[in-house]
């Protein structure tokens, strides 16, 4: 095949993709080990769609979308956090709020900026193919962050995923832990948009994550083997996008939908060969 011929590999928006590929993969793989622990999907859902108010805004403005994403996801993702812990709003309810508020905000705002309309497929379904070098440098930094975070603190993280009250029990700073960790979640979110967008990347936070989860159980095995599948799933995404010339977003998480319906497959396949067995 033409996508197999190493003269792809010389083309420098390839190999930025593919380093974009591993960056996301060892981010997503990371934070989506803990949201999945602690069940906060929903909650990266209304931090990832309320970003896209922080995009409106940035072009708005005319400073780069991805610095306005960030910032509006961390005060999202505060917000969010502060509201479910200090008031008697439902935290369904808190999240359905920031959710409705950021999409609003970034339609708004985009109405409102002057010239022409931009683009917003990228942001919205991903363009990993058109990953920049600034984009590189941010993710890279964000693999360093989380892995030296999580290195440091894996046993008070594994504490707050599984029983927050025991580690309040234990005098911990819990509630600075949780937010530190929904800022984590935020750019986290930010950064992986331009792989596969608003729209899908909370799949790639979770997808991994529950097929690793499949065949093991442990906090620190399920993280490891979550950022292997999530890179294959995003190469094999990659190279059947370039081939056909297909949105590459939605071709990665299409690519790890497979991946689970086949992990699936073998371990009803395992079940059943031990049952003829025994």
């Amino acid at each position: 095949m033409e996508i197999l011929n190493n003269e792809l590999f010389q083309y420098s928006f390839f190999t930025n993709a593919m380093l974009a590929a591993l960056f996301a993969s060892i981010t997503c793989g990371i934070i989506g080990t803990y949201i999945v622990s602690r069940r906060i999907v929903f909650i990266s859902g209304g931090i990832t769609h309320a970003s896209f108010g922080g995009i409106g805004i940035a072009y708005y403005i005319g400073i780069n979308p991805i610095v306005g994403a960030a910032l509006f996801s961390i005060f999202s993702a505060l917000g969010i956090e502060y509201i479910t812990k200090q008031s008697d709003i439902r935290q369904d309810s808190a999240i359905g709020i920031w959710w409705s508020f950021g999409m609003a905000i970034g339609i708004i705002f985009i109405y409102l900026t002057p010239g022409y309309a931009p683009n917003l497929m990228s942001y919205l379904f991903g363009s990993i193919l058109n990953v920049s070098l600034y984009n590189l440098l941010f993710m890279g930094g964000m693999v360093i962050v989380l892995i030296v975070f999580f290195t440091v603190f894996y046993r008070f993280i594994l504490f707050i995923s599984f029983d927050e009250t025991y580690a309040k029990t234990h005098r911990l700073p819990v509630n600075l832990m949780n937010y530190i960790l929904m800022i984590l979640v935020g750019l986290t979110v930010v950064l992986n948009i331009r792989i596969v967008g608003i729209i899908l990347v909370l799949s790639l936070l979770t997808i991994p994550q529950t097929i690793a989860n499949l065949f093991v159980k442990k906090f620190r095995s399920i993280m490891i083997y979550a950022i292997l599948i999530s890179f294959i799933g995003s190469l094999s995404g990659l190279f059947i996008s370039y081939a056909l010339d297909i949105p590459s977003g939605a071709t990665i998480i299409f690519s790890l939908v497979l991946l689970f319906i086949l992990a699936r497959g073998i371990l009803a396949l395992t079940r059943f060969i031990r049952f003829r067995i025994s």
